[in-house]
């Protein structure tokens, strides 16, 4: 180690008795040295998959807040321009997605919000409106827009509490910059369409699907104002490569 310190010409290690602490030196190399040996092992994985001549797969994780509708119609320019690429998409809690794309099981990540890290790089795919769903017996349910003011005193569904998520802060911040403090109820049933979230809360829930019923007409999608809008949010290894990863950051847009 102490060699290993000499090459670097630098400190890593603060050594008091016998024990030890990383030095700032040794804390960027602690994680730029993880990022660059999670990429050095998709490298050899994916040059090992090529010689063996098996098919490439590609792996699209996205979190709730996103549809596997909403995820598909993100990816669908690559899945047409690779015809002959897999693709899998795969569910995860925000918490899980990072870590799967740093380990390279998922190659893309989509999720909500713009949230920065150093390990993975990001871009915004696009950006999706957000609107209104809610029981179809609410009172505000026979509405085809709706002011984001009126829904002061109603009850609003999160995925989780303020705090421990970029879009439930970035909802929260919405009704604030609106005039009210919102009162929320974090929904009991995690990893369902968020359109569904009205019916086990009886709360109104920000969602981007499109307006009119849903949920076989228990539950109704309305328009909101004035238009808010939300990223999609791509996460990518860093100092790896993809064709398939350059088409879909080629492309852009809202819905």
């Amino acid at each position: 180690m102490q060699q290993f310190e000499k090459d670097l010409n630098a400190t890593l290690f603060q050594r008091e008795g016998r024990g030890l602490t990383l030095t700032r030196a040794g804390e960027f190399l602690l994680g730029e040295g993880r990022t660059l040996l999670a990429a050095a092992q998709t490298v050899a994985a994916r040059v090992e998959q090529t010689a063996g001549g098996a098919a490439e797969v590609f792996v699209v994780g996205h979190t709730p807040a996103l549809s596997g509708s909403e995820a598909y119609a993100r990816v669908e320019p690559a899945i047409l321009a690779f015809p002959a690429t897999s693709f899998t998409f795969r569910q995860l809690y925000p918490d899980q997605l990072a870590g799967a794309v740093l380990d390279g099981s998922v190659h893309l990540g989509l999720r909500r919000g713009v949230v920065p890290t150093n390990e993975l790089a990001t871009a915004i795919l696009g950006y999706d409106r957000v609107r209104l769903a809610m029981p179809g017996e609410h009172r505000l349910a026979g509405r085809s827009v709706v002011d984001i003011h009126e829904l002061a005193g109603e009850r609003i569904a999160l995925w989780a509490p303020p705090g421990t998520s970029y879009y439930s802060d970035f909802l929260m911040g919405a009704c604030r910059r609106a005039g009210f403090e919102p009162e929320y109820v974090v929904s009991r049933v995690q990893g369902a369409a968020t359109v569904a979230a009205p019916l086990t809360t009886g709360a109104i829930a920000f969602v981007t699907t499109v307006p009119g019923p849903a949920m076989d007409g228990r539950v109704t999608v309305t328009e909101l104002e004035p238009p808010l809008l939300v990223g999609a949010q791509a996460l990518w290894q860093r100092h790896t490569s993809s064709a398939v990863r350059d088409a879909l950051l080629s492309q852009g847009g809202q819905t």
